[in-house]
């Protein structure tokens, strides 16, 4: 269920450089009408021949309506080659940012957000001043507009009417809390040999169509399970929102019942009947938690344009926008009621760990989550969702060195920045934080899956002075290559659901179940929109997104989502902590 493009460049002497107008200060301007004015924030993160910037633009004046475009010179010779969040043009030294389709309103102290990427030879220096709408943002005090916040937000549709106070929300839902059973999930595992000993352990639901509200062929719906959460005295209840028009587009064995325009029956056939069996009074007590559309917004970011792993589907729902439009209103709606917690999900530091990849992730939620009416209806970010990133990486870090040069260059790590999923969940909310989240976001793991346990896992570092061998040898993480993400042979039960396990991280989760499956090995007919993925496929020698290595699945998976006991079995042996 999880594309993963490889490395888009190397980057090398790679530095964290925050450049503002003059000495440190935002750019600001105001008009004498007092209708204008606006504040811009440009920062970036460059390398020896290269840069990613972040733009933040604050309209101090009065509200936009029916578009923006942000403008600039370059002092030098930078070039732009790729943007997102806007349509990026450069003509010489001049650069216009148009927005897109999904964003064309910026309210009084709302902001709009957008990046790019470009070279440059020489010194990067920063544009001397940036414009909004043809208005100079150019530094100095705004008297007559109003007084802009050090937390602007923009709304793109209103927020809801509710009797439900937000005001309650506890900082961590896990915390203190007793974690709803699905009976459903727990029969399968008990029914294994084994079962009995995880079966207890609190799992996601997964509303993955519009028919799993009710109920599929006889089964638990909503109601049915926040009832069962109820009677089991829980104190939270999981819930994997994922039914976005054109779901997972680079991902066949996960596609989806809605077609890419279908934004209209996302909205009232499946968010507005979710949020209404939510929003019923006698479920007040329970802290539902929502994990939001799993694998949406960073395929916009990784596998669109000239990207490596791009797909046609991913160019039509970045052109669209209605991944950001879905997204946004299933925030909305289910931000508003006063016990509901939303996640949203943050892929994994072998999707987003790079440089490329990283802060424009960020950017996106971000102007995503302001789309929706107010960042505050996000409550945290999950990381390692239905995949298989190790959690730690024991016997190295991203600072180790073999014989001086940094394990970033082996094979494995591919020049990301990261090895493992705990210290990119703590750099992503770090990174998630500056960008305008509030420092109250939680993040979640899940280790349903990543463990990595068994006689396979590696007992101590490697003495090898080879570089790959070494990697390759201390691992922990046994897949033939990060890119892969289906049904993975070796894998295991990794940490079992804690609350606050780490700094910054609300819990360890089992957001997907085990024992079911990524997907099919081979094509299955079925009525629920799931294509054959050849990266389901045992034989198949893969292609850009995992370096065309072998995928590493094991053979025999039925349907994603569906029980599969091989797979179950194995998790269960090489779990790691171990089952006792």
């Amino acid at each position: 269920m999880r594309p993963i493009p490889t490395r888009a460049r190397a980057l090398t002497a790679a530095a964290a450089v925050s450049l503002l107008a003059g000495a440190g200060a935002t750019f600001v301007a105001t008009d004498a009408s007092a209708a204008a004015g606006c504040s811009a924030k440009y920062t970036v993160n460059q390398w020896s021949n290269g840069f990613t910037a972040d733009v933040t633009v604050t309209n101090l004046g009065d509200a936009i309506s029916g578009g923006w475009n942000v403008t600039w010179d370059f002092a030098g010779n930078q070039a732009i080659t790729q943007g997102w969040n806007a349509t990026v043009t450069q003509s010489g030294q001049h650069v216009t940012a148009v927005n897109p389709s999904w964003s064309t309103s910026v309210a009084t102290n709302g902001s709009v957000n957008f990046g790019f990427q470009a070279t440059y030879s020489g010194t990067n220096a920063t544009p001397a001043t940036l414009s909004l709408n043809g208005v100079a943002c150019t530094g100095g005090t705004t008297t007559t507009s109003p007084t802009t916040s050090s937390s602007p937000t923009t709304s793109s549709s209103p927020t809801p009417s509710t009797s439900t106070s937000t005001s309650a929300k506890v900082d961590n839902p896990y915390a203190g809390a007793k974690g709803y059973v699905n009976p459903e999930w727990k029969a399968k595992a008990d029914a294994e040999t084994g079962g009995s000993r995880i079966s207890s352990n609190p799992t996601a639901v997964w509303l993955d169509r519009i028919a799993a509200i009710e109920g599929v062929d006889g089964g638990m719906g909503l109601a049915d399970h926040l009832d069962a959460a109820l009677a089991q005295g829980a104190g939270y209840i999981q819930f994997v929102i994922y039914d976005l028009p054109g779901r997972d587009c680079a991902a066949l064995a996960s596609n989806g019942e809605l077609g890419p325009t279908e934004i209209g029956r996302y909205k009232t056939e499946y968010i507005d009947p979710i949020a209404a069996i939510m929003s019923n009074a006698k479920y007040a007590s329970l802290r539902i938690i929502n994990v939001v559309e799993i694998d949406s917004l960073p395929n916009l970011i990784t596998n669109t344009g000239s990207a490596a792993g791009a797909t046609a589907a991913c160019d039509v729902m970045k052109a669209n926008g209605n991944y950001q439009t879905g997204i946004a209103y299933a925030l909305n709606k289910l931000g508003a009621l006063g016990n509901v917690y939303n996640y949203l999900d943050a892929a994994h530091h072998g999707w987003i760990g790079w440089d490329s990849n990283f802060a424009p992730t960020a950017d996106l939620m971000y102007q995503t989550a302001v789309l929706s009416g107010s960042v505050s209806n996000v409550t945290g970010f999950i990381t390692d969702t239905a995949n298989y990133s190790a959690l730690t990486e024991p016997y190295f870090t991203i600072g180790t060195t073999v014989n001086g040069t940094s394990v970033r260059q082996s094979s494995w790590v591919d020049w990301n920045q990261y090895v493992d999923e705990l210290t990119f969940a703590q750099a992503f909310r770090t990174k998630l934080v500056s960008v305008g989240f509030p420092s109250t976001i939680g993040m979640l793991i899940d280790t349903s899956r990543n463990g990595w346990g068994g006689t396979a896992r590696p007992t101590a570092a490697s003495t090898s002075t080879d570089l790959n061998t070494f990697v390759n040898a201390s691992r922990i993480d046994r897949r033939i290559h990060a890119g892969n993400w289906c049904n993975q042979s070796g894998a295991g039960l990794g940490e079992r659901p804690t609350a606050a396990p780490a700094s910054g991280i609300d819990a360890y989760v089992w957001a997907k179940p085990p024992g079911e499956s990524d997907g099919s090995s081979t094509e299955i007919a079925n009525d629920e929109g799931k294509g054959f993925d050849r990266m389901c496929d045992p034989t198949y020698t893969g292609n850009a997104r995992n370096g065309n290595n072998l995928t590493g699945a094991l053979a025999n998976a039925p349907l994603s989502g569906h029980w599969f006991s091989a797979q179950f079995q194995q998790l269960m042996t090489n779990a790691y902590p171990p089952l006792s």
